[in-house]
């Protein structure tokens, strides 16, 4: 079973194990004498909505606008930079809650057998450790059902435990116990009026069958014990605007204390096994036994023993955070997931969706999360509210549009004062493919028809802001092309610009995922004809000097040719535009434009080498993926396996999960490929549980690259088709044989019923 686990307590942060329940979660260091919880509510960030649009914009954008079309570069960005810009400048940011110590007095003697574990497959962190021959023992989980954080405590000997709370910087308003239950409490009230800012309560609860609960000051006290549970809630106004949340907290932490250990971690467990028993991976030399930070320096040195081992466990490890990161209800991941350390966290922990918040949600749909990527679609329905306002405010347009971040209320204005990505109106658009995705998975009509309003706008939006360039087509401006610039022949350099291929790319994508909503859905809108006329005159991805996908529309050189983003192979990955089997000769200017990123430098941040790794796959280049696989574990990746930007994000973590699926299974409107860039390396193995388009659910074996099983469960019914020009028999789930299949026309195609199972075996 999938497990990190080290012979070492953790020094750091980035050595610290994560669990979470989603709205909630926490990283641990796990000391002998000290557990440490740096604790974590997705909703506490620094404040309430508020209005920042700057009341120029509407002429900065005019003026702009009119100096881009002239070329005047510097005086654009100048501009855009007094007139469009948020104010203030900064969005609200995300915040730790706080800090729970549990302390240990434990015997003298020198610890052995010590042993630190996260526990994938059953969510569990643990430590134990032995002195003087003495057993001690903490299991820790993050318990959806339960609501809590669940601590349990065993020793071979009595022991005294002491927790208490703190850790935020003075930014708390009580910290005390409670006289008559023992329990402790950290309150937050976030100012005065309704929304001046978040106020969480958070309870801390003990019990023991041999011990005795008692408090002192701020400190809560199991004496004498041998065993013993804790129970931590959190809960904060921003989900419960109307209610007493530290009655909440209380509450809830009490209930939990009402059962037996064994029930609650059961209860657990069923709700945690429902989603990551759904996908497991096997691969040549997975199974082994060594600790988790020797496997990643093995593999940092050069020694690839280990190389398989730590990638499957990567895998499962992404699945993990997901579950524990996104559940229904809760906010989407941020830059750090949940698991935030820092008052003032890196780029405030936002939602960046120039690329970020996007890659979180790469694997949900493919690894068999999609419930895991419902609060991605609650936060996009504020978005889109707000950037209504932000439409037809700053760019006088119908439809919704939001900037290249955002934050728990939908904020949409410009962040940031940063000339290469402020001004980029596109991130809500690239936000909304989103929906077609899910849709395209796990054919919910209902969900598509909840969110066929959000489609609409954002598309809406482009129909009347696209102006029409010197060639005619139907272009961005001003925009970026994300966080990158370019150098014109003269020398000068700049960011703003008038149609990036990423741009076209999207709303490309965008405007056929509205034609695609409207025929699924029996519909018909009037915008989706304004799209369908307007989509021929978007620009193509073109082929530039260097043999590689242009950036922008005109030919620029980058001011940095190994620049993390790659922006305009958006259409290689994660859209479906550019593919080898398709459009071979831009898949080679593809491939032309990774390789020049590279031999600059490129890929140097970990989100950015996961990028890279899930577009080698849309490639089919098996080797170029395992050198970037392989480098971003040598180069990316923390002791406790989080992605480092540097510093630490989660997206790298999502991006490579999702590359390893896409290695093993691609799909798109044409049908399934199965191991399209599986690696020389994975010679033999067997997948269970990934999703395809079209409300499949794959599983597959292969020996020596050649495949021998093939499982395809049909959710929804329809044709299933897989890419293959090998033969196989395709038996229903009763045995019996429906087709002997050659294949013609390059696809393997059967019918499928609705809840059936289909066995395909190579002939």
């Amino acid at each position: 079973m999938p497990k990190l686990w080290y012979c070492q307590p953790a020094q750091c942060f980035e050595e610290s194990l994560p669990i979470g329940a989603g709205r909630f979660g926490a990283t641990l260091s796990g000391k002998p004498e000290c557990e440490l919880l740096q604790l974590n509510e997705d909703s506490v960030w620094s404040g309430g909505p508020r209005r920042r649009l700057n009341p120029d914009a509407a002429e900065g954008f005019r003026e702009v606008r009119a100096c881009i079309r002239e070329g005047r570069i510097a005086e654009a960005e100048k501009i855009a930079f007094e007139k469009m810009q948020g104010c203030p400048q900064d969005m609200r940011h995300y915040m730790p809650l706080g800090n729970l110590s549990v302390k240990l007095d434990l015997p003298d003697g020198t610890v052995t057998g010590y042993r630190r574990e996260l526990d994938l497959d059953t969510a569990t962190y643990s430590v134990s450790f032995e002195i003087n021959g003495k057993r001690f023992r903490r299991e820790v989980i993050a318990s959806s059902p339960a609501d809590c954080i669940l601590m349990r405590f065993t020793s071979d000997i009595p022991v005294t435990l002491t927790a208490s709370m703190d850790g935020r910087e003075d930014y708390y308003d009580e910290n005390c116990i409670s006289r008559c239950d023992h329990q402790i409490y950290l309150e937050y009230n976030g100012g005065s009026g309704t929304w001046d800012g978040i106020r969480f309560d958070s309870a801390l609860s003990a019990k023991s069958d041999d011990g005795t609960v008692t408090s002192c000051g701020n400190r809560l006290i199991v004496q004498d014990c041998t065993e013993a549970v804790l129970a931590f809630s959190v809960y904060t106004n921003y989900y419960h605007p109307q209610e007493d949340c530290r009655q909440l907290a209380r509450r809830a932490s009490d209930a939990a204390l009402q059962k037996a250990w064994t029930l609650l971690f059961a209860e657990h467990l069923a709700d945690y096994h429902a989603l990551f028993h759904r996908v497991s991976l096997s691969l040549p030399g997975d199974a082994v036994d060594c600790p988790t930070d020797r496997m990643l320096e093995s593999v940092k040195s050069g020694d690839f023993t280990y190389r398989n081992a730590l990638l499957a466990l990567y895998f499962s490890y992404g699945r993990y955070l997901m579950i524990a990161g996104s559940r229904k209800g809760s906010l989407p991941l941020n830059l750090q997931g949940i698991w935030n350390k820092d008052m003032w966290p890196a780029w405030g922990c936002r939602f960046t969706i120039n690329i970020n918040t996007e890659m979180n949600y790469w694997p949900a749909e493919s690894c068999n999360l999609p419930e895991c990527h419902l609060p991605l679609f609650d936060l996009l329905e504020k978005v889109a509210e707000n950037g209504r306002t932000t439409a037809q405010e700053m760019y006088g347009q119908d439809g919704f549009c939001c900037h290249h971040n955002t934050d728990l209320w939908g904020d949409t204005a410009p962040q940031d004062l940063w000339i290469p990505a402020t001004i980029w109106p596109v991130g809500g658009a690239w936000l909304t493919l989103h929906i077609m995705e899910h849709y395209r998975y796990t054919k919910d009509l209902d969900f598509l028809r909840r969110h066929l309003h959000i489609l609409h706008d954002a598309a809406r939006f482009f129909t009347g802001y696209l102006t029409e360039n010197a060639a005619g087509q139907l272009v961005t401006s001003p925009s970026v092309s994300p966080e990158n610039t370019y150098r014109l022949d003269s020398g000068e350099t700049g960011s703003l610009c008038e149609g990036p291929s990423m741009d076209s790319q999207i709303i490309a994508a965008l405007y056929q995922d509205v034609i695609d909503a409207d025929e699924a859905l029996h519909m018909h809108h009037a915008i989706t004809d304004t799209v369908k006329a307007q989509l021929p005159r978007l620009p193509k991805p073109q082929i530039g000097k260097y043999g590689q996908i242009m950036e922008w529309a005109v030919d620029y050189d980058e001011v940095e040719p190994g620049h993390r983003h790659i922006s305009q192979l958006f259409a290689l990955h994660p859209a479906h535009m550019i593919s080898p089997r398709k459009t071979p000769e831009l898949s080679k200017a593809a491939a032309a434009t990774l390789h020049r990123r590279l031999t600059h430098g490129g890929g140097h941040t970990g989100w950015s080498c996961a990028w890279i790794a899930n577009m080698y796959a849309r490639l089919y280049d098996s080797v170029h993926f395992m050198e970037t696989v392989t480098k971003l574990m040598q180069h990316s990746t923390n002791p406790n396996l989080f992605d480092m930007h540097p510093p630490f994000q989660i997206d790298g973590n999502f991006g490579g999960t999702a590359a390893i699926a896409e290695a093993l299974l691609q799909s798109d409107s044409d049908g399934i490929l199965l191991l399209p860039a599986c690696p020389a390396e994975w010679h033999t193995g067997a997948f269970k549980g990934l999703c395809a388009y079209g409300g499949f659910i794959v599983s597959a074996s292969w020996e020596q690259h050649c495949i021998k099983e093939i499982t395809v469960e049909s959710h929804c019914g329809g044709v299933c088709r897989i890419l293959t020009s090998d033969d196989f028999t395709v038996n229903d789930q009763n045995g019996v044989i429906i087709q002997r299949h050659t294949a013609a026309d390059g696809f393997l195609s059967f019918d499928t019923s609705a809840g059936e199972t289909y066995r395909l075996t190579a002939i």
